[in-house]
């Protein structure tokens, strides 16, 4: 995960994290009822749903929110069908995006996201223009407590994982995509405390952020496409200063 600062990134976040909560429960929300709408509310059969619930897990969505969510997919006429979609583009200074988003309605999601790209200096390529940049991947970002970096490093080969990266109190573990479901439940198992847990797009190597008015314009881009109902995640190739990411986010 050379130079990736992705734990890091979330720790300077988590006030503004903490604040859209109930967005974030909204989006969780979203994913859990269309997987539901989709192949069922059985979440030992419906792989996507048993996908969406654990994300859900474990960004602290409380489990009667998520019982609520299945239970009333479940009980819907079906109505329109979301689907996925992967936007790429980038960001100022030539950091590279990858926005995840779910919708009912290409054809508002595309225009939206090109107009979010556009209004903060970003400019939204083609399919593939940024992928190659990117690993699909399991990614764990856990509390780092008192366990030494050799003890982290064995801990996460227990559990499956392929590469950790310690950043200040966070850890950052990354495994196969396949190996989610596994490797997550192998982490709880050892009492670990985990901020966020996803299936999801880890750059290959980081690009740094040399000018302070770029990165600005980097985390406004990501913190706009963030407040779009329909993206999901977005992930970046961007290292910049912990100091910038503490002071620019949500300027």
């Amino acid at each position: 995960m050379a130079g990736h600062s992705h734990s890091s990134n979330i720790a300077a976040r988590k006030g503004a994290v903490d604040k859209k909560r109930a967005k974030n429960f909204t989006k969780f929300s979203r994913a859990i009822m269309s997987a539901v709408r989709q192949s069922g509310p059985d979440v030992d059969s419906n792989l996507k749903l048993k996908y969406a619930v654990e994300k859900a897990r474990a960004g602290n969505m409380p489990k009667d929110t998520i019982a609520h969510a299945i239970k009333r997919a479940a009980g819907e006429k079906i109505g329109d069908a979301y689907e996925d979609l992967v936007y790429e583009g980038y960001a100022a200074g030539g950091i590279a995006l990858m926005v995840v988003c779910l919708t009912d309605n290409r054809h508002r999601t595309a225009p939206d996201v090109k107009f979010i790209f556009d209004r903060n200096g970003g400019n939204l390529g083609a399919p593939g223009s940024v992928a190659f940049l990117f690993s699909f991947l399991t990614i764990v970002v856990a509390e780092r407590e008192e366990k030494t970096d050799d003890e982290w490093l064995e801990l996460a080969l227990e559990c499956g994982a392929t590469d950790v990266k310690i950043e200040g109190t966070l850890v950052t573990i990354t495994a196969p995509a396949t190996e989610f479901l596994a490797v997550k439940s192998a982490l709880e198992a050892k009492e670990i405390k985990m901020h966020s847990a996803e299936m999801g797009y880890m750059p290959n190597l980081a690009v740094p952020v040399a000018d302070k008015e770029d990165a600005r314009k980097v985390l406004k881009l990501i913190e706009a496409l963030d407040e779009n109902e329909d993206v999901q995640s977005v992930y970046a190739n961007y290292e910049m200063p912990d100091e910038w990411i503490e002071e620019l986010s949500g300027a």
